[in-house]
């Protein structure tokens, strides 16, 4: 074995040699063509007898100095890849080098009988002449290396740096799979432009026509810094077009920052958000939460689980994860834990709507930082079971408020939600008052902070449009949207708990903290990306209209709110106007409940309070 590959070791060597030898006698020849060339040019095509000796001897120096020059430091020294910078670099160093020392020899010495033009003209031709040579031999190659071979068509979005980077990789791996067939860019000064031997063919609005006449199956978004709405107008485009849609990740996540066919990853619904990473304050979120007691409610939830994860990361003196399902907290103890005994004292299997045991269970963990992620989020399900509603996000949050006060605990965050603003539906009315009884608390306990965090929709968690057309797309469609209009705000679940740390560090009691959302996303742009991206062409969208409590678009703020600007750039903080627990009177028919959420979810009027007194 080892003999066999000894002997392959051998060949190669050879093999790359015998190249290295062939170029050398190719820029030989150009040599001795260009200098015959340039004294014909300067001498109209004929050599006269009494310059023949002098171009016999440049001819031989330029031969000797270039042969020399280039097996010394470059480019015949070592293996260049055909083509490429270092090639060409070291090439042309080579040649200007060597058409030096012939002039010299001409102009300065006098010892060579050539018009003093001659050296500079030659030179001139020998390097375009060396460069064309190497240009249309790879050319070639990568033709015959295309040839054959099973690839994917591309139209590469994006003729900027990582476009470039990237074309250049693709012409130059035939094993990459992909073969980029033209380049589209919206720079006007980009048109024409050629990288590679692929041409820029157009803008963003001839993708279609420059697909088929390329006969190209896939579009690539070159374009690291690409906004969300760049992302969707292309993906519906390339959707139309019947094209797959492929993306190049910001160069952040790119190992050695230089773009290749393996970097690139599917459209995924997250880039339609285009959200940007999120520069956190680490040292006040560490000083925050290092060595404290901690306790999340609802912990066993997506949110809740999130923040479980990350809080581990800040070393906490103690975790405690409560919620009232066994399986989420299962889930999340082996996320965190690598195992899931659930003998773990961090564990704790409580219901915030029993008022005594959570009583119990703060008096025994005595938290300082508690996150209150536990509630009932589905609109359309508490829109027809409202004392549900009443029970976990109105009583429960007050159950749990009223048990954080006797602990002592320090700083409190309630996760609360966009629908509390302008709250139209029983979801909304039952956080929004949610956050109002946290503003109360607030005020009464000086030495503490307790405020709420306000945020929208978040992807892939539990009921989440992602989850509902995922599982309709599986199962053949249709897929149904409620209105064409539809908008929702959208973050990712790793980016929306990084944020509730910032602001549980940050936050002055008694506001509310609002994160930044960026741009709403149509409902159905989401729902044409993810049948898109299934391949699925056979899949209708349905519109079923809008439900009870739904709004076209969420909005961030009730209006009339006095909204500021906090220490981050990202959250924004709003008063909310403080409710106390202790005053309420709750309904006790189920028929109540829907309008003692929408009385108590905004400041009511004096006749408004008497009324449920």
């Amino acid at each position: 074995m080892r003999t066999e590959q000894t002997g392959e070791g051998s060949a190669a060597r050879r093999s790359r040699l015998a190249t290295r030898l062939r170029w050398t006698v190719v820029d030989l020849a150009i040599w001795v063509l260009a200098l015959t060339v340039a004294i014909s040019l300067r001498l109209d095509f004929g050599i006269p007898r009494g310059y023949a000796t002098g171009l016999a001897l440049a001819t031989l120096v330029a031969l000797v100095v270039q042969a020399v020059i280039g097996w010394v430091w470059g480019p015949y020294a070592i293996r260049h890849e055909l083509g490429s910078f270092e090639e060409i670099g070291e090439l042309a160093r080579a040649t200007v080098l060597t058409g030096a020392v012939v002039g010299t020899a001409v102009v300065v010495l006098d010892a060579i009988d050539l018009p003093r033009s001659v050296p500079v003209t030659a030179t001139a031709i020998a390097l375009t002449a060396m460069f064309a040579a190497r240009f249309v031999v790879r050319s070639r190659t990568t033709r015959r290396a295309f040839r054959g071979r099973e690839s994917r068509r591309a139209v590469v979005f994006g003729a900027g740096a990582g476009g470039r980077m990237l074309v250049r990789s693709l012409v130059s791996d035939p094993d990459s799979g992909i073969r980029a067939v033209a380049l589209l860019d919206d720079d006007p000064t980009k048109q024409r432009l050629s990288i590679s031997g692929v041409r820029v063919r157009g803008r963003r609005g001839d993708l279609a026509d420059v697909a088929r006449r390329a006969d190209a199956d896939t579009l690539v978004i070159a374009v690291p810094s690409a906004s969300a709405e760049l992302v969707r107008e292309l993906s519906v485009i390339a959707t139309e077009a019947g094209l797959s849609v492929l993306v190049l990740p910001p160069v952040r996540e790119i190992f050695g920052g230089r773009p290749r066919a393996s970097d690139l990853r599917d459209l995924d619904v997250a880039d339609l958000l285009g959200r940007q990473p999120v520069d956190l304050d680490m040292a006040a979120i560490s000083e925050h939460l290092s060595g404290r007691r901690v306790l999340v409610t609802g912990a066993g939830g997506s949110i809740g689980s999130e923040l479980c994860r990350q809080i581990a990361r800040f070393f906490p003196e103690q975790l405690f994860m409560l919620d009232r399902d066994e399986s989420g907290l299962h889930a999340t103890q082996m996320s965190i834990e690598g195992h899931a005994l659930l003998d773990s004292e961090s564990l704790v299997l409580c219901d915030i709507r029993d008022a005594d045991e959570l009583a119990e269970v703060f008096a025994r963990t005595r938290p300082d930082v508690v996150f209150h992620a536990a509630a009932l989020k589905h609109l359309t399900l508490l829109e027809r079971y409202p004392a549900e509603a009443l029970k976990t996000n109105v009583l429960g949050t007050r159950n749990v408020l009223e048990a954080a006060r006797r602990a002592g605990v320090s700083t409190f965050v309630n996760i609360s939600t966009d629908k509390a603003a302008r709250p139209t539906s029983i979801l909304g009315w039952s956080k929004r008052i949610a956050e109002r009884l946290t503003a109360a608390v607030d005020r009464h306990e000086p030495e503490a902070r307790y405020i709420s965090v306000r945020f929208g929709n978040v992807l892939g968690s539990r009921g989440s449009v992602v989850i509902a057309f995922t599982e309709q797309i599986r199962a053949g469609g249709p897929v149904t949207v409620t209105h064409p209009d539809v908008e929702r705000y959208f973050m990712l679940i790793p980016e929306a708990c990084q944020l509730v740390l910032q602001a549980s560090s940050i936050g002055e009691g008694g506001e509310v903290m609002v994160l930044d959302m960026g741009t709403p996303v149509k409902i159905v742009d989401v729902a044409t990306t993810m049948i898109g991206m299934a391949g699925r062409t056979d899949i209708d969208i349905v519109y079923t209209g809008l439900r009870d409590g739904e709004k076209l678009s969420e909005e961030l703020f009730t209006p009339g709110e006095n909204v500021h600007q906090s220490t981050h750039p990202l959250i924004r903080a709003v008063v909310v106007p403080g409710l106390e627990a202790d005053g309420l009177h709750l309904p006790t028919q189920t028929d109540e409940v829907r309008s003692w959420l929408h009385a108590y979810s905004a400041p009511p009027s004096r006749e408004g309070r008497e009324a449920h007194r």
